[in-house]
């Protein structure tokens, strides 16, 4: 039998934190971007993974915070970006404390 291949979509993002905050501020800036954007998984319907990376950043990087997501489908990012659950945490955890974003949408299968 055949295996059937499914097109999932990566959604990467890369974010810089605003450099007024304290290194005790990025921090906690970045453990709220964590909890919030894992915590979406279950939520957001075909949003299957979440993996937020905030530690472990190399004097090399020019950003902050990483987001790697999987979702079914582009559809299914349509409607993550405007689903209320992820504006709330994008208002309130992400957008106040950064400066830059970087995005990279690709299919995968």
């Amino acid at each position: 039998m055949d295996e059937i291949k499914r097109i999932m979509v990566k959604h990467i993002i890369l974010w810089t934190l605003n450099p007024e905050l304290t290194e005790e501020e990025k921090q906690a800036v970045k453990a709220g971007i964590k909890a919030g954007l894992e915590g979406l998984v279950g939520q957001v319907p075909g949003l299957l993974e979440v993996k937020v990376h905030i530690d472990g950043r190399l004097a090399s990087s020019n950003a902050d915070v990483m987001l790697d997501s999987t979702l079914e489908s582009e559809d299914a990012l349509k409607a993550y970006a405007k689903h209320p659950a992820h504006v709330a945490v994008a208002n309130e955890k992400v957008r106040p404390f950064t400066v830059q974003r970087s995005c990279l949408d690709f299919e995968i299968l």
